[in-house]
């Protein structure tokens, strides 16, 4: 519930006062009415700001953004895999609001360059969050990602949640070639399996472990910052999901 209160301008009294036809009893009456007025105001003003304090701030939802986002949520298991890229930093973990699971994901893609560009290949994962499989109201969160490509349309598990992953990517080159590190993700989910459209450089790992709980609540991802005009830019490399109950 939101209040709103309008003080309407209208509602103060002035006093005009005529130069010749007024006493000094009169005018310090106008005066003494006109600064009760003030100090009345005051107060108003004084309890609006009390009452705001108590309330908070007030955040509105959208149906395909993201609105709230928790790093402190208690996870009950970690999930990786052993064939994951080595450049670049570890971005903060990402994880869903409370009472959501991952149902669904988005990628950040960079198509291949066919006339000689630097590749990167994958750049970024979105997980969706809601609190049942089949709602159209999630939250998207995400971790680090790379500067490169366009989201992908997002895909989801056709009944329950994510559960384990399995990355795609391409082993470090010979020096001068292009590497792009990870290219691409499949998710199982609580009942069948979703896949990602990322490319097609690398090859498939193994999945990792199924989550202890009732799905994956967030991610971090590990990528590769810009190395200018004239380095070699693999963007994002591994990922860690968290398993919540």
């Amino acid at each position: 519930m939101i209040l709103v209160y309008k003080y309407e301008a209208s509602s103060l009294c002035y006093y005009t006062v005529s130069a010749l036809s007024f006493s000094a009893d009169s005018l310090a009456k106008s005066l003494l009415s006109v600064q009760a007025s003030a100090v009345a105001m005051h107060h108003f003003l004084s309890m609006m700001f009390s009452l705001l304090a108590i309330i908070g701030p007030v955040s509105v939802q959208s149906t395909d953004g993201r609105s709230e986002r928790s790093v402190d949520r208690y996870y009950r298991t970690e999930l990786s895999v052993s064939n994951g890229g080595t450049w670049g930093s570890w971005g903060g973990k990402s994880m869903c609001p409370s009472g959501t699971y991952a149902n669904g994901f988005s990628l950040k893609v960079e198509s291949p360059n066919y006339f000689g560009g630097d590749d990167t290949a994958l750049n970024g994962i979105r997980l969706h969050c809601v609190d049942q499989p089949g709602s159209y109201n999630y939250n998207a969160i995400e971790s680090d990602v790379g500067g490169w490509g366009k989201w992908t349309d997002a895909r989801s598990c056709s009944s329950g949640f994510l559960t384990a992953f399995q990355l795609r990517v391409e082993s470090r080159l010979e020096d001068g070639d292009d590497d792009t590190a990870a290219n691409n993700i499949n998710f199982k989910c609580s009942e069948g399996a979703v896949g990602g459209e990322g490319t097609n450089w690398g090859d498939w790992g193994d999945m990792s472990p199924t989550c202890e709980g009732k799905g994956i609540c967030g991610l971090q991802t590990r990528v590769e910052e810009s190395q200018g005009s004239d380095g070699d830019d693999t963007a994002l490399n591994d990922v860690i999901m968290f398993c919540c109950d």
